[in-house]
């Protein structure tokens, strides 16, 4: 696995500090996204969050470990994995009807939040160039 520093998308981030949904998209299609997991013995479960006694679940992604660490400072094991687009892509089809919402780097300095939906979507685009 690569070093923590190492996980980060500054593509994802520049995206994000410049507030453009366009952006963000075109970083998660070609580039990756931090994604928290538990710490469970067995393969990697992604970490999903609830609002207090909400019925749906919050994906939170982030564009380095380090953002991940800000949002959860108390915390000492924050365990990530680096997903592309198929994986993230296979992910959300696989729990888009648990989940409410997605929010980039909810910690700030410059969150983003979509829908599960809006999401799925920007990661099925076809490049139309492609065969």
């Amino acid at each position: 696995m690569a070093e923590s520093h190492e996980l980060g998308s500054e593509q994802l981030a520049a995206a994000l500090e410049a507030q453009d949904a366009v952006a963000v998209a075109f970083a998660l299609r070609n580039d990756h996204v931090i994604v928290p997991v538990l710490p469970v013995d067995g393969p990697p479960q992604v970490r999903v969050f609830r609002r207090g006694d909400a019925d749906k679940y919050m994906l939170l992604l982030f564009s380095s470990p380090a953002t991940y660490d800000t949002m959860a400072p108390q915390e000492t094991d924050h365990r990530v994995l680096a997903y592309g687009a198929e994986a993230l892509r296979d992910f959300l089809r696989e729990n888009i009807g648990v989940l409410e919402a997605v929010w980039f780097d909810v910690a700030g300095p410059h969150a983003m939040q979509a829908t599960p939906q809006d999401v799925l979507e920007a990661l099925e685009l076809r490049d139309p160039e492609a065969p």
